[in-house]
């Protein structure tokens, strides 16, 4: 299947944007049937919150290595919390 390039309109700030034929095949390979609503700057300010504003951090400790961390979600204390590094040992082992 060749795709094309194509124009969207993005929905926060209502500039066209392409969505390029590399971008589509990487929607395909993943499963994803939306195209995207919003343009590459609107997506990032999206991820990094309104105004720029730092996300809120909680403090917890690692239940793999028990030193204390920070996460951006308030621990609940029904499942484990990992720091940055042993949730990416965990996530690369599988």
């Amino acid at each position: 299947m060749a795709f094309q390039d194509k124009t969207l309109v993005c929905r926060d700030c209502g500039r066209e944007f392409t969505f390029t034929a590399g971008e589509q095949e990487f929607y395909l390979s993943r499963g994803l049937q939306s195209e995207p609503t919003r343009c590459k700057e609107c997506r990032l300010e999206r991820r990094r919150g309104r105004f720029g504003e730092a996300r809120e951090m909680h403090a917890a400790v690692c239940a793999a290595c028990s030193q204390e961390c920070e996460v951006p979600f308030e621990p609940r204390g029904d499942r484990p919390v990992y720091c940055n590094e042993c949730f990416a040992k965990m996530r690369s082992s599988r």
